[in-house]
This record gives C-alpha cells, sequence and structure tokens, in this order.
C-alpha cells in the first residue's frame, strides 16, 4: 500500500528575518530619539488613518507603566510644508507610503536638512538607497497590502519595540557622537544638505538655510541663483552645489 503525504503550506510570513533586522534598528533610534525629547511626526498622504493611528499608539500608553510618548499626524494637502514648519532638530518623520508617492519622497529628501530622522514604512517597490534612515517594507506586490493589517503589525511592533529599548537604559542613554578636531561635519570632505530658507538680497552673494544644525548664512556664489526652498550642499560655510529632482531620484 502507498502512502501519499501532503505538506501543508502555512500562510505567508507577515515578519521576516531581515524586516525583523530593520525593525529593531529603528526601534533603537527612536527610543534614543525620544529619550532625548524628540516629537514623531507622522504622514500619509495615500492612506491617512494610518497617520493618525500611528500617533494614538505612541501618545497613548495602552499598557501599565508605559510613557505617553509625544506624537502628532500631520493631515495637511501639503507635507512638506506642514512638516517643515513642525520639526525641530531632533525630531523624527514617519511616512507610511508606497515608494511613489512623490510627496513622501519630497519630504524625505528634505528632511535630514531640518535635522529630523526619516522612517519609511511602505510595500511593492522599495525607495532607492538613501531615501530614509530606517525602511520597513513589505515585500509585496499585493495592492490590498495598506488595507490589511501588515502595516498596522509593523507600527504596532515598532512602538512595542521602542518601549523594551527603555526597559535598557544603558543602550537608550548613549550620547550622539560630537564633533572633534580630528573629524568635523563642518570641516570635513563631506557636505552637509541645506535648505534655503529666502532668496538672496538683491545684489547679495549670501542665503540664508536652514540645516540639521538650525539656521545659518551662507556663500551661494559657486551655485548662482538661489530660490527658497532649494535643496543645497554647504561645504564650510559656501554652497558648492544645487540638488535638484532629477540628481535625488
Amino acid at each position: 500500500m502507498t502512502t501519499n503525504h501532503t505538506t501543508a503550506q502555512g500562510p505567508p510570513e507577515l515578519i521576516g528575518l531581515d524586516l525583523s533586522d530593520d525593525l529593531a534598528s529603528a526601534s533603537l533610534a527612536l527610543a534614543r530619539k525620544f529619550h532625548r525629547g524628540a516629537t514623531l511626526w507622522a504622514v500619509s498622504p495615500q492612506w491617512e488613518p494610518h497617520a493618525h493611528h500611528v500617533a494614538v499608539e505612541f501618545v497613548h500608553p495602552v499598557i501599565m507603566g508605559k510613557r505617553a510618548l509625544p506624537s502628532v499626524a500631520l493631515v495637511d494637502p501639503d507635507p512638506v510644508a506642514q512638516t517643515r514648519i513642525a520639526t525641530r532638530p531632533g525630531d523624527v518623520v514617519i511616512a507610511i507610503a508606497s515608494a511613489g508617492d512623490p510627496k513622501v519622497r519630497d519630504l524625505m529628501r528634505r528632511a535630514p536638512a531640518w535635522g529630523a530622522m526619516t522612517i519609511w514604512i511602505g510595500f511593492g517597490p522599495r525607495p532607492g538607497p538613501g531615501s530614509a534612515d530606517h525602511v520597513l517594507w513589505v515585500e509585496s506586490d499585493d495592492p490590498m497590502v495598506p488595507a490589511t493589517g501588515r502595516f498596522v503589525l509593523m507600527y504596532h511592533l515598532l512602538w512595542e519595540l521602542t518601549h523594551v529599548c527603555f526597559e535598557h537604559l544603558g543602550v537608550v542613554t548613549v550620547e550622539p557622537e560630537e564633533c572633534t578636531e580630528e573629524v568635523c561635519v563642518t570641516c570635513s570632505d563631506e557636505g552637509r544638505l541645506a535648505e534655503a530658507v529666502q532668496a538672496p538680497e538683491p545684489g547679495s552673494m549670501s542665503a540664508l538655510v536652514r540645516t540639521a544644525a538650525g539656521e545659518e548664512v551662507v556663500d551661494v556664489t559657486l551655485v548662482g541663483e538661489v530660490r527658497a526652498d532649494d535643496l543645497l550642499l554647504v561645504h564650510a560655510g559656501a554652497a558648492i552645489t544645487r540638488l535638484d529632482d532629477e540628481q535625488e531620484q
């Protein structure tokens, strides 16, 4: 007698190993930001309820003894303009959106000039390397993913793991490295991202810009005409190039 063995196929893996690593890394970074007084700003132009849900998760301590963490949903039709006004250096911007959302792409590339850490939750084709500090991505092309529990599961885990980090203050209280005489962000060969606050006054070659360190005046002789909201690379007090949409994509 021949016996046929059938192997049952379980449901697809919701959180794979790579995504687990990404969640752990993002949670630790987020806990450190909250420890230093950050506010979390949530945006989701395509799926607004997700932004509200993220904000509620972090600000509402549903588990006894857990902290209420400052988090706000930003739902203005122009998320870049609203987030620009809301964020302070040291804050965090989390976006729930596909990689093809032009508003979120623009927001993610500008946030470093405002001094904000970025987290991007999405599905389908991934955003390009360097598009955000932390990318939490569902590897699926199913258009119904945002309407299922997978996004919700991700930011629930992000919230829970952030609180787990608070239970280990030794890893949360690590202070960021400061500039030294040997390596300084101002003096090194690496340019800093800056966003022009306003165009130079007529006849002037200096423009007010915003960087992760705050507002400063830089020389724009090398880049020519500068308009408000232009993204620039700044080195040693001077703008050395302008970043346009094509360069960033």
